[in-house]
C-alpha cells in the first residue's frame, strides 16, 4: 500500500487530501516549471531532492512569496538540498516542439542533471514529463509538497534573473516588470518596437506582429 512521507508535506488546504507516495527512500525529487505563459524566453524547470536532515522553513508556492523571500529561500535550497538542477528549453525549442513538449523537455533535463540521481519523482501538475523514473503528478503540488515548492522557487528565481538580464539589454520592453507575460505593457512594446530574437514566434501575439513586418 502507498504510504505518506509526512516530513516532506507542506501544510495543505482542507480541500486537498494528503499525498500518498509509493516511495519511502530519501532520493525523491520534486519537479516544477516556470514560464509556460510568457511570450519571450525559455521555459525553465527545476528538480530538487531535499535533505530531510536539513529542513528549510517557509517553503511554499513561489507565486505566493515576495521576491526577497524567494531569493532567500533560493539560497537556502541551493545550500541545503541533497541535490538540485535547473534546466531550460529555449524559445526556439518552444516554437519547434510546442510549449507542452518543451516544458517536459526542460523537466527531463533538470531530472537528468541531479547528482545523486533521483529514484522517484513528484511533478507539479497533472502529467508526468515522460521520464523513465517512476513517479506521480500532483495537482497544486507546489502548495502541497516541500520538494515541489523548492523546485518552483529556484525555477522562478532563475527565470526572473533571465528576464532581468533581458531587460538590461532591451529596457524599452519592461521585462523587469512583466517577466515576459502578455501584459498590456508588453503588448504595447511589442507593437511599438517589434519582436526580439528571444520572442516565441509560435505564440499568437508575436505571430501577429511578425505578419505586419
Amino acid at each position: 500500500m502507498a504510504s505518506v512521507n509526512r516530513q516532506a508535506l507542506c501544510k495543505t488546504p482542507t480541500e486537498w487530501p494528503p499525498i500518498e507516495i509509493a516511495y519511502q527512500g530519501h532520493l525523491l525529487a520534486g519537479v516544477d516549471e516556470v514560464g509556460r505563459g510568457p511570450l519571450v524566453g525559455s521555459v525553465v524547470a527545476a528538480a530538487v531532492i531535499l535533505d530531510q536532515q536539513r529542513g528549510i522553513d517557509g517553503l511554499s508556492d513561489s507565486k505566493k512569496l515576495t521576491a526577497p523571500r524567494r531569493a532567500a529561500l533560493d539560497a537556502q535550497i541551493r545550500a541545503r538540498a541533497l541535490a538540485y538542477c535547473v534546466a531550460q528549453a529555449s524559445a526556439a525549442e518552444v516554437d519547434q516542439l510546442n510549449i507542452h513538449h518543451a516544458t517536459h523537455l526542460a523537466m527531463r533535463r533538470a531530472i537528468d542533471g541531479l547528482r545523486p540521481a533521483a529514484e522517484y519523482l513528484l511533478v507539479d501538475g497533472n502529467r508526468l514529463p515522460g521520464h523513465h523514473l517512476p513517479g506521480q503528478a500532483v495537482v497544486k503540488g507546489d502548495a502541497r509538497h516541500q520538494a515541489i515548492a523548492a523546485a518552483s522557487i529556484i525555477a522562478k528565481v532563475a527565470r526572473d534573473a533571465q528576464m532581468q538580464a533581458l531587460h538590461e539589454r532591451y529596457p524599452d520592453y519592461g521585462f523587469d516588470r512583466h517577466k515576459g507575460y502578455p501584459t498590456r505593457q508588453h503588448l504595447a512594446a511589442l507593437e511599438a518596437y517589434g519582436p526580439l530574437a528571444e520572442h516565441r514566434r509560435s505564440f499568437a501575439p508575436v505571430q501577429r506582429q511578425l505578419a505586419l513586418l
